[in-house]
């Protein structure tokens, strides 16, 4: 863990989309939503799981395909089998420091968009739990993609064409009434989508996010299992 937070450190890029960008992007949504225009009219305590979704969900799919790609392609895989390391104690490990980095730049969005919102925001074991479990489901898609493309490029090409589009469809920044009718079939499928319902439930105080939050255990159980099955351990 040690190992992996010193490389994220010492990659300034990722250091700043993990926690300067997001914060660039509620400053730029702070001024579209304060001129009240007819596709962004809700407050902003609505937009907050689309401003955590691009490290919650971003971050994970960036990082993890990049990881096992890069790590199967120069053979690091095999030689970590000979340890006594496992495919489990690999993923944990990543999962835990991916979630360290996410839970500190999720604590600075919320920060940013409470002070320009001016509101108070229900701090719920809830809100937190979506985050931890929606971290586990995108790290387990992150390594599910760095394992099925060719090369660490297609890995991250892969993410972003993964990832951008969710991040618009997942009832994040666009009503989902808003999107053409054959589009919106798509969102009820998305994790994101319960993430950001109940998130927003969870911290808004208005309820009814148990269902939500019982689909993203779900999607991280899937992802924890598809991820320890699919590292390519012993290519």
């Amino acid at each position: 863990m040690k190992a992996e937070m010193k490389s994220f450190t010492r990659k300034p890029a990722a250091v700043f989309f993990t926690f300067v960008f997001p914060v660039i992007l509620v400053a730029l949504f702070a001024w579209v939503v304060e001129a009240e225009g007819d596709l962004f009219a809700r407050s902003q305590t609505h937009y907050l799981p689309g401003y955590l979704a691009f490290v919650v969900l971003l971050t994970p799919l960036s990082r993890l395909s990049s990881t096992v790609a890069r790590g199967r392609d120069h053979r690091r895989f095999e030689k970590l089998a000979t340890t006594p390391l496992s495919r489990t104690d690999w993923f944990l490990a990543h999962t835990i420091v991916n979630f360290a980095l996410i839970a500190a730049a999720s604590a600075v969005i919320v920060a940013v968009t409470v002070a320009a919102a001016g509101v108070e925001l229900a701090f719920s074991p809830a809100a937190a739990a979506f985050v931890l479990f929606a971290v586990v489901a995108f790290c387990g898609l992150g390594v599910v993609i760095g394992r099925v493309t060719g090369s660490e490029d297609g890995a991250i090409a892969m993410s972003n064409g993964v990832g951008f589009p969710m991040l618009f469809l997942g009832d994040t920044f666009i009503e989902p009434e808003a999107l053409p009718w054959y589009v919106s079939p798509v969102v009820e499928l998305l994790p994101l989508t319960y993430f950001s319902r109940g998130f927003r439930a969870a911290t808004l105080e208005s309820g009814g996010w148990g269902f939500d939050l019982a689909i993203v255990v779900v999607c991280a159980v899937a992802g924890f299992v598809a991820a320890v099955a699919l590292l390519p351990w012993r290519s």
